[in-house]
This record gives structure tokens, sequence and C-alpha cells, in this order.
């Protein structure tokens, strides 16, 4: 795709941003392929918790990339200012462009491995960095809403992701502490073979307990981080009005999940909307409160003291809750205000129990989202540009799936995830 131009920029990253998560990245790879003829593209996006790296490309390059190759780009480049040059992956020297984005919180970067190590013209670097910075600009903006078919795959991949780590990190601390003590017995007498194995042994785990640390660092936010954020995007829905806002940040510093953390922001953010909608409200409070076992996020107003659960609890506010089998509880005074606490725990379940949609492709998904509005097969199949006898099939696929009998129940429990 040519991307000289401001309309045919535009339009790339249109065509980029409006695909399924999981067909971002071999899309952006495509449409940058003309500008920046590569071989492969990597990305590294500190916001997703389930899925931080991505590959696509030649197998006999990505199959080999990992996160170390892509950690020192994050860490050290400049948004801004993609970076040219020839860096050591997948066994060999390669010719790459590394962009950084800034449009999260925690930064992104985009690896293409090249083909060749000519220079690139910096009308074309600007266009990669911009396009990198919307897409990167989307995917935090799908974190923050945390839309709850997404979020309950992302708790569900969350905790069998925390559960891997954690068996591979005893298995390896096991292995490499057993060989430390081989190699500490008094009984072997080759003092320099001890010594350099002792030391390739301690670097190991100490190699290990880094990455795992830097994992954490991309799957979880601090407890007064995470409020920190919040803080920042309450202010300007009172800058200019006669309410107060008060913040009450959680004395913690505890770790919280990042699928965690987005929805006490997003619930946050909708619940403080409807309390400006009251009249005669003053001052309004907003507080975390962050134990071992939970997050209980409040908002508590001197307002008329009306507020019901019914006003707050429809649409995307109770059902981010229900994911995370949180609650939301209101407690209304005549007279004397609204108290709104949200409380989410902190303890991802063994089994947790999975949205009903979470069983469906990105595909199957885009299908039902249309199937939803209305839409005929016919319709369906020229916005996604397959064939009817596909979407038929993948109608097919949706109520079996879903365990309902028709497009209308179907519908229905695409609502009610909306």
């Amino acid at each position: 795709m040519e991307l000289t131009g401001s309309v045919p920029a535009l339009t790339a990253a249109y065509d980029v941003i409006r695909r399924p998560l999981g067909e971002i990245l071999p899309r952006l790879s495509s449409v940058l392929a003309e500008a920046v003829p590569h071989r492969a593209a990597a990305e590294l996006s500190t916001h997703c918790a389930h899925s931080p790296f991505k590959t696509h490309g030649d197998e006999t390059v990505v199959a080999r990339l990992t996160v170390a190759d892509l950690l020192p780009l994050l860490d050290t480049g400049v948004a801004g200012r993609p970076w040219q040059g020839v860096l050591p992956l997948a066994g060999a020297e390669h010719p790459v462009l590394a962009v950084r984005s800034d449009a999260t919180p925690r930064g992104a970067v985009l690896l293409l491995v090249r083909e060749d190590d000519t220079v690139l013209d910096t009308d074309v670097l600007a266009v990669v960095q911009a396009l990198w910075d919307v897409v990167t600009s989307h995917f935090d903006r799908l974190a923050a809403e945390a839309v709850p078919g997404a979020l309950a795959r992302s708790r569900t991949a969350a905790g069998t992701r925390a559960q891997v780590i954690a068996e591979l990190g005893e298995a390896h601390a096991a292995a490499l502490t057993g060989l430390l003590a081989v190699l500490r017995s008094r009984t072997l007498d080759d003092a320099a073979a001890r010594a350099a194995a002792t030391e390739l042994a301690v670097t190991g785990m100490v190699e290990l307990r880094a990455r795992a640390e830097r994992d954490r660092e991309m799957a979880e936010e601090p407890a007064d981080q995470a409020f920190a954020r919040l803080a920042d995007s309450l202010r300007p829905l009172v800058r200019y009005g006669p309410v107060r806002l008060e913040l009450g940040p959680p004395q913690a510093t505890k770790p919280l999940a990042a699928d965690v953390a987005h929805t006490a922001r997003a619930v946050v953010r909708a619940v403080l909307m409807k309390v400006l909608e009251q009249d005669a409200v003053q001052r309004v409070h907003v507080g975390w409160q962050v134990t071992e076992d939970e997050l209980r996020a409040t908002v508590r107003d001197d307002g008329p003291g009306t507020l019901s659960h019914c006003a707050l609890g429809p649409g995307r506010v109770v059902d981010r809750l229900d994911v995370l089998d949180g609650r939301l509880d209101v407690d209304a005074v005549p007279g004397w205000g609204t108290t709104v606490t949200a409380t989410i725990p902190l303890r991802v379940p063994q089994d947790p129990v999975a949205h009903p949609l979470t069983s469906l492709g990105e595909r199957e998904l885009e299908v039902l989202r249309r199937l939803a509005l209305g839409h005929r097969n016919r319709v369906i199949a020229q916005e996604l540009h397959i064939s009817e006898s596909t979407v038929k099939f993948h109608v097919a696929n949706i109520l079996t799936k879903l365990g309902v009998g028709s497009r209308g129940e179907a519908a229905a429990l695409f609502h009610a995830a909306a």
C-alpha cells in the first residue's frame, strides 16, 4: 500500500485498526511492506497483560525472536525517533528498524527485520512512527475501556499464564539450586571448573529472576501508579465546574493485575459521570483501598442522596465487574449524599468462569457483531469481503459454540456483553 501523502496514510491507519486484535500486527506488516521491505515484524506492548509480545512473518526469524530481543529497544528507544541499524537476532546479524511509541503510559516498540540496510527516507520514518502511534493508542483505548468479552479472555489468560510462569520459575530455580549444591561440593577437586560453573549458574538464576520481574512489570501496575493515572483522567471532568474533587490514593504500592487496574479506572470514571449529572453536588471524594484480597474503589458525593443501583447498573459497569467476580454497592442517604463502592477481588480464581463470547474467534466475533445489528448474510459477506457460504459457516459455528438455537439468541448474548 502506497503511504505517500496524508490521505493514503490515514487510509492505511484506518485499515489497520479496524482489524480484529489478532490480525493487527499482520496487517500493519503488510501495509508497511512496500515502504519498508521486511522479513518479519515483532511488537512488545506493555499495556497488554496477557499477550505483550507478538510476531509475524518469516518463521526462520520469528521462531527465534524473544522478548529479550525487544526489551533493550523498549528501554533505550526514543519515541518519535525510529532507529535504523543492525542487530544480532535469531542467530545472525540483521538490518532492522525499531520504532518506539509513548502513546501508552509505559511504551511500546515495533521491530521490523528488514531485507536490506538501505537508509530510509525521513518521510517514510515519520509515517511509520505515526502509524505505530495510532495503533498503540488504539490498543490502549481498548484496554482502558475493559470491554467484558476481551476482559474475560484477559483474566483467563492471565491466570493460566501466571500459573505456567510460576511452575517454570520453580523448576528452573530448583535445577539451578541443585547445580550450585553439586558444584560447591568439597569432593570436587577441579577448583577452576567449579568456579566457572558456579558463576554460570548464578548468572542463570539472576537472569531468570530478572525476566520474571520484567514480566510482572508488564502484566501489573503498582496500585499508587494506577490510581495516579485515574486521577489524571478525572481532573478534566471537574476542571471548569463547581464541584471540588478530592482524591484518596491507596497507601499500598501492592501490584495490581492490569485487568483489575483498567476495570477499576473505567468503573470510577463511569460512576463519576453519573454523580456529576446530579444537582447540588459540591464535593466528590474518590478513593481506593487495597488489601491482600481486594480493591475497593469508592466515589462519595454530598449531593441529594437519590442515586440508585438501577441508575448506575445498566451498561458496562456491572458487566465489567461481573467478569472479575466484583460487585457494585450503592449507599444513598437522602439529603446527605451517596457512596458508591466497587469491589474487585485480587486473587485470580483457579478455574475462572469464561464469558460466553470468549469461545469465539476474532472473525466469528466480527460476524456476530454484524448479525447483532440485524445484517443479513449477504450484507455481512460484502462488509467482510468474504463469500456468503463462509458467512453461513461462521454463523453455524457461532450458534454451536454459544449453545443457542437461533440468530436472535446469539444477538441477545452479544448485546448482553456490550
